[in-house]
């Protein structure tokens, strides 16, 4: 039976790349959405498309409650065995001028929804005695900011839960990392980033892409990565 793949914010752009590279090397994948499931349900599509098995589960992440009724929703299928951390919100500004709906939103979604989506999924993956779980955080985690304090604290959480999970299970075989992507070409980036700015701030004078990053989640949650665990990887063009 192939294992099964469930990505969180698998309807934004990383995480359709994500869906696919993990589709590509067999997985059954279940791309997560909440306010974009046109996006999910065409992510899934072209999976199925390309002769993959993916569906699409929708929940809030932030809402603890409903995110746990979802997941018990799949258990019936068999555990789930791989766990990408992928859905996260911008909402910008200097903390000075920043309201507390900004930080809590920010925090919730990314923070308290990991604690949400992985939670529940763990004594299933132990009994199993296998997994991997990888989070997508941002080097405003490991670098910082300006204008992102809110966003940073909570990349920031991730990479601490991070390593302490990953001392939790490995004695069980199941391995826990983080992915921090630099300045990557998606829509959002490519606003708030041209070319003169990149330029100035990535050594490789360049934007990565989506697939680059889905290439280091795929590697990681591998068996050739059994031994990789507690890491916080980069993707980021050699920026500081």
């Amino acid at each position: 039976m192939n294992k099964r793949a469930l990505v969180t914010g698998g309807s934004g752009d990383i995480g359709r790349a994500v869906c696919q590279a993990l589709s590509e090397t067999g997985f059954e994948v279940i791309v997560h959405g909440c306010t974009h499931m046109d996006r999910a349900e065409a992510v899934a599509r072209a999976i199925r498309d390309k002769g993959g098995k993916a569906e699409t589960l929708c929940f809030d992440v932030t809402d603890a409650s409903q995110t746990r009724q979802a997941l018990e929703r799949l258990q019936p299928d068999g555990p789930i065995q791989v766990l990408v951390n992928n859905a996260g919100i911008y909402d910008d500004a200097p903390m000075a001028g920043m309201t507390r709906e900004q930080w809590q939103r920010v925090i919730d979604v990314s923070l308290n929804g990991f604690f949400n989506v992985t939670q529940p999924l763990l004594m299933p993956m132990i009994r199993t005695r296998w997994g991997r779980i990888v989070t997508i955080t941002s080097i405003s985690g490991v670098i910082g900011n300006r204008g992102q304090v809110n966003y940073a604290a909570a990349k920031a959480g991730l990479h601490g839960a991070t390593k302490a999970l990953a001392l939790e299970l490995a004695s069980r075989h199941i391995t826990v990392n983080a992915v921090a992507p630099g300045i990557v070409a998606t829509p959002t980036t490519q606003a708030s980033f041209g070319a003169e700015a990149i330029e100035r701030l990535v050594p490789m004078k360049r934007a990565g892409t989506v697939e680059e990053v889905a290439g280091l989640v795929s590697y990681l949650v591998s068996d050739s990565a059994a031994y990789v665990s507690g890491q916080i990887i980069s993707v980021n063009g050699a920026q500081a």
